[in-house]
């Protein structure tokens, strides 16, 4: 963008008075390197005013050069104002102003213990608030659930097959494979401990109340979680940023009714299942390895397992299940309408969606486990 100016002037110059640094002539990307060290002196605070008044053309870079050295000596405490500007320069940095990146960061002030105090108490603040959220929104998902209980024509079979089909029949490799690599690695690790005292043979027992009790139901829930829990997150929130769930609403149509009761069904019933493919999966690989490296054979290891091994083991591992699925889903949906209308907030909750996940996973997993302790289970 240019303005009338004298024909002979090809430079741009800098003078300075007082507080204030006047530019004269063509502020333009081929002038900037004439003047980009002098005016580094900008920054460090000498002066509060630039005045261009004198400028007779400034194309973008110009109003650039402008606009950054501004926002770093406001970086650094000082308020730097640009003045003499005709319309069409004012117009044109300001545009620059809209559109311009944010300086680089410049680090803050050491952080007092009041500081530390507050922002301490606003993520207790934060937390309690999304602990409140998330528990209306389980209630609501329950009423829904209800409701559906009562009216069965509400429920849609169709999504709550296809979520089944996404959530556990696609999961079946990854989670069999998983499950076998652990139990791989439960018998190899076992066997070298035990085989010290001579007790090869009790590798058994650590496999199976391993696997059965508490890891092949725990890694279930934890790959189910990052992979169909951010898959939630991440589907709900792209129709939230399209404005899908409003339109919804707008048509009288219930969201949870929708979108979140058959991905929280689907869960609820394919996480058993594929615990279930986990221990068997676990066992397997353990039996493999235990007849590798002990020369247990398959047949001493089934007997093993079958004499020693109480069924409430299993059935300790299966009662987890609806309660991971639940959580898992929750969490993953209401994080997903909780995505604002950028792609940055839908990444953001979608990595929040798997971290919550995961860790209410682990927490529930503690609590039963001294609930089972303390019932004699």
């Amino acid at each position: 963008m240019n303005n009338n100016g004298q024909s002979n002037e090809k430079a741009v110059s800098l003078s300075i008075a007082d507080d204030r640094l006047t530019l004269q002539g063509k502020l333009l990307i081929d002038t900037l390197v004439e003047i980009t060290n002098e005016a580094k002196r900008v920054v460090s605070g000498t002066f509060s005013v630039i005045d261009i008044s004198a400028l007779s053309q400034m194309d973008t870079a110009g109003a650039w050069f402008l606009v950054d050295h501004q926002k770093r000596a406001e970086q650094s405490g000082v308020t730097l104002n640009i003045e003499g500007a005709t319309p069409a320069q004012a117009q044109l940095i300001k545009t620059v102003q809209r559109n311009m990146p944010p300086a680089d960061h410049v680090p803050a002030a050491a952080l007092t213990l009041a500081d530390r105090l507050e922002n301490f108490g606003r993520k207790v603040t934060r937390g309690w608030r999304m602990a409140v959220e998330l528990t209306s929104f389980l209630g609501q998902v329950v009423a829904t659930l209800a409701g559906i209980i009562i009216h069965p024509r509400r429920l849609r079979l169709t999504s709550v097959v296809h979520h089944c089909q996404e959530i556990g029949v696609s999961a079946v490799p990854i989670v069999a494979l998983m499950s076998f690599l652990i139990g791989v690695v439960l018998a190899f690790q076992g066997s070298a401990q035990l085989r010290q005292f001579g007790a090869e043979v009790f590798v058994v027992d650590l496999i199976a109340i391993s696997i059965l009790r508490e890891l092949g139901i725990l890694l279930t829930a934890i790959i189910v979680a990052g992979r169909s829990g951010s898959a939630f997150t991440a589907a709900i929130g792209s129709m939230k940023m399209r404005e899908e769930i409003d339109a919804m609403r707008t048509l009288g149509l219930d969201p949870v009714t929708i979108l979140v009761v058959p991905r929280v069904l689907a869960l609820i019933l394919m996480l058993p299942a594929l615990g279930f493919i986990a221990d068997i999966s676990g066992l397997v690989g353990g039996a493999l390895m235990s007849w590798i490296d002990l020369g247990v054979s398959p047949a001493v290891f089934q007997a093993r397992l079958v004499s020693t091994t109480d069924v409430w083991h299993f059935s300790v591992g299966m009662i987890k299940a609806p309660f991971f699925a639940l959580i898992i889903g929750i969490i993953g949906c209401y994080e997903g309408m909780m995505v604002g209308g950028n792609a940055e907030s839908l990444g953001r909750l979608t990595s929040a969606s798997v971290v919550l996940s995961i860790f209410m996973v682990i927490v529930m997993d503690a609590l039963f486990s001294v609930f089972f302790a303390v019932v004699g289970v």
